[in-house]
């Protein structure tokens, strides 16, 4: 892209574009969810590699952001014209930092556009530094379904290494506020931190469960390029006692009623996050806000968009009716190494004819893969469907790879 088309943007297409023939065969589309970024924090992590940008001064430009995100979802609307809608995941960033006045707002005019299923699964990312009493249950009343609070530890000293803006108590008193509002909700927390000995993480996981959430999301801090910690690496546990902090995790949650349905998730019955489920069947989504990334299905191709990722320059450009800084048809030789990267990561696998069906390609594409797979005790299939083994989970990566 040369720099004048950078800085002004590129305009969706007409549909036809999108619609014309070519090599892929796609028999049905996936289901579609809707992702919205806001990209305004209160502080910077130094292990994100998102795209969060701190308030530096004044307050988040709300009414003008919410005007770009609703000019970005008309523009887009031929491409998804009748779909139904299954979930929107509203993330950051700090979502809470918008008012439930803004929230109410912006779902108003997204149910004023697109088709939402009844059941709908909407869910804000929360941070305890945000949290003030009865904003969560705003929230709800603006139509939120699900809250995932970003914990990510309960001890004070963890929490200052990670840069986090709250403390244990507000964590504490955001979370018992979102069991009250929400009937559901996720609890983030991560592992691995600078310093964390075995008995701090027992310390955690017992104040998490104790809080009785319905779905936890536990991730092993992974230090980023261009962050700050890759900057100045903090340091952080052993591989072989990672290893076995994942197994302690894995352990208490199965006694607390939670099953671990995907690599880093664990939820009670009835509160898988239905969201990130169709990330990792390889559903479609449409990204708005700052630095979205989306995939949509058409009949015969798989394209993938960027937003612009500055607040300021998406804006102008989503006003202006081109919010896009970069699109791109995926390849028809990647497309089975981007089904494999996400669909593996579920403990159930997946469907052999959602391959074909969301790729548009023959099961032959991947079956030299899948017997390699099978020989080296990573997976396990029968004739409806592929499931990683235990050994898969442990090593996803050589998994994934395979299908390169």
């Amino acid at each position: 892209m040369n720099a004048q088309a950078a800085a002004e943007g590129v305009a969706v297409k007409d549909v036809t574009h999108y619609l014309r023939g070519g090599l892929l065969q796609l028999p049905a589309l996936p289901p579609l969810s809707l992702y919205v970024h806001l990209p305004w924090c209160l502080k910077k992590c130094p292990y994100c590699d998102f795209n969060s940008h701190e308030i530096r001064s004044g307050e988040v430009p709300e009414q003008r952001y919410i005007d770009a995100l609703v000019a970005d979802l008309e523009s887009s609307l031929p491409l998804i014209w009748g779909r139904p809608v299954h979930s929107i995941f509203i993330g950051g960033g700090t979502p809470s930092l918008f008012s439930p006045q803004a929230i109410d707002r912006l779902l108003g005019d997204i149910r004023a556009r697109l088709r939402l299923e009844p059941d709908c699964e909407i869910t804000l990312e929360a941070n305890p530094g945000t949290f003030e009493k009865n904003r969560f249950k705003a929230f709800r009343a603006a139509g939120v379904t699900r809250l995932s609070v970003g914990v990510q530890s309960f001890n004070d000293d963890h929490l200052r290494a990670l840069g986090r803006v709250h403390d244990r108590a507000q964590a504490i008193a955001a979370l018992e506020e979102a069991a009250a509002s929400f009937d559901t909700f996720n609890l983030d927390l991560m592992y691995a931190l600078p310093g964390q000995s075995m008995e701090a993480l027992d310390a955690d996981l017992a104040q998490a469960l104790a809080l009785s959430p319905p779905h936890l999301s536990v991730y092993h801090l992974t230090i980023e390029p261009n962050t700050y910690f890759a900057k100045f690496p903090p340091r952080v546990p052993e591989d072989d006692v990672a290893y076995a902090m994942l197994d302690r995790i894995t352990e208490a949650t199965a006694g607390a009623g939670l099953e671990r349905y995907e690599v880093s998730a664990y939820a009670k019955a009835g509160h898988r996050c239905w969201h990130n489920v169709n990330y990792w069947q390889f559903g479609d989504y449409l990204g708005i806000g700052a630095g979205a990334h989306g995939k949509l299905s058409f009949p015969h191709r798989v394209i993938r968009q960027v937003r612009f990722r500055e607040p300021r320059l998406y804006m102008d450009n989503a006003l202006a009716g081109k919010p896009i800084a970069q699109e791109t048809e995926v390849p028809r030789a990647e497309l089975p190494f981007e089904f494999m990267l996400n669909a593996l990561r579920l403990k159930d696998g997946f469907a052999l004819r959602d391959f074909s069906e969301r790729t548009g390609l023959p099961l032959t594409t991947i079956e030299a893969q899948l017997v390699d797979a099978e020989k080296r005790g990573l997976i396990e299939r029968d004739l409806a469907r592929v499931r990683p083994t235990a050994r898969g989970f442990d090593f996803l990566s050589d998994l994934q790879e395979l299908f390169l």
